[in-house]
């Protein structure tokens, strides 16, 4: 008898840019913790410039042509292969580089983590660096401080809604204000043991703190067909039109999300032209407050919209087994927003496709972009 074999079921990656604040009531710990992320900050820009310096040195070391013709070059490592030239892996090279310049004095997890991170980017780029395609990246010091998922300890907040974590002996606790995406819900679904934390980083991005939470999960299973299209097209009359056979679908109207935002938009002109007489008090922050509100408002709208929109077409796709979704004439359309200032502001192409392909690759969808 013939035992049937279980598929392994499929892994996809998910980020998440979470809020933190640093968990502390004592003003001077708090400033010192601040300092303390700060260098390691710093630190890890230098770090990933040397790794990414090193690594284009070793690859073009043969091509200096001031060495002799009898000069063999060849990055591998010595115990491996005679002709090499290294005395460790490429990987280990740049990490041993790291520890000389770094042990000490930021935690060695994430130098480690940034390693190798940065040698995979290196090694997925470097075909197009030598073609010159490519320039070399350049970090600045608000990269973010990757770490391994071991490190973070996540725990219930003192009232149910946060989330409390240490990480390098620093207390943060998360902010999720009004949550209207999934983050809590990947939270304590991680906490729960369910999902699994990947490796993760920390970042300060204008003195605010940002965890960038990677999680592991496994994708949705639904009855699809690779060989039934979905045909999208995306405009600012009807946000989504989709065609699948002889079937239509709308989704979205121009009533409901254009003329809302530009009532929004309208708003703000009318406080933006007040706001000369507002008070001060507090100088240029007080005065723009109300302004920073309705930009906010306008922000917070169209993301709902276009995560409502993105989630009823992969709905759609579902529904209708297709496996695969046609994004329809979509970089004609991107063209001519770049010339029509009206649509460039007021169309937001590419959070929608992001959306998109987000949900699409959740539920196992394959998108082209025509």
């Amino acid at each position: 008898m013939e035992q049937e074999t279980l598929k392994a079921p499929k892994k996809i990656i998910l980020t998440r840019k979470i809020q933190v604040h640093i968990d502390c009531d004592d003003a001077e710990k708090r400033k010192a913790y601040y300092q303390q992320l700060w260098d390691w900050q710093w630190m890890a820009a230098k770090a990933a410039n040397l790794i990414f310096t090193n690594l284009y040195v070793q690859d073009r070391v043969k091509d200096l042509i001031y060495f002799t013709d009898d000069v063999k070059v060849k990055i591998a490592d010595k115990k491996k292969d005679e002709e090499g030239i290294l005395n460790s892996s490429r990987m280990n090279t740049t990490y041993r580089i790291l520890s000389s310049n770094f042990l000490g004095k930021m935690p060695s997890n994430i130098f480690s983590n940034l390693n190798n991170t940065l040698n995979s980017l290196y090694n997925s780029e470097r075909e197009a660096y030598w073609k010159g395609e490519k320039s070399l990246r350049n970090y600045k010091r608000n990269i973010p401080l990757p770490f391994g998922a071991d490190k973070l300890k996540l725990a219930n907040g003192d009232k149910g809604h946060d989330y409390m974590f240490s990480l390098f002996n620093i207390p943060f606790k998360t902010y999720l204000g009004k949550d209207r995406s999934d983050k809590k819900v990947l939270l304590q679904r991680t906490l729960a043991g369910t999902l699994k934390l990947r490796t993760s980083s920390l970042k300060i991005d204008q003195g605010k703190l940002y965890l960038l939470a990677t999680f592991e999960m496994e994708q949705e299973e639904h009855h699809l067909n690779d060989a039934i299209i979905a045909e999208a097209s995306l405009s600012l009359e009807h946000p989504i039109v989709v065609k699948v056979g002889k079937e239509h679908f709308q989704i979205g109207n121009k009533e409901e999300f254009l003329h809302r935002r530009l009532a929004i938009q309208a708003a703000r002109h009318r406080l933006q032209r007040g706001s000369t007489f507002n008070k001060g008090g507090k100088g240029r922050k007080r005065k723009l407050k109300s302004l920073d509100d309705y930009t906010a408002k306008e922000i917070s709208y169209v993301n709902s919209r276009l995560h409502l929109y993105s989630r009823r077409l992969i709905d759609t796709c579902i529904k209708t087994q297709a496996g695969t979704l046609l994004l329809v004439n979509q970089a004609k359309k991107e063209e001519v927003a770049k010339e029509e200032e009206f649509l460039l502001r007021n169309w937001s192409y590419y959070g929608l496709k992001e959306k998109i392909a987000y949900k699409a690759k959740k539920a196992g969808i394959h998108v082209i972009e025509e």
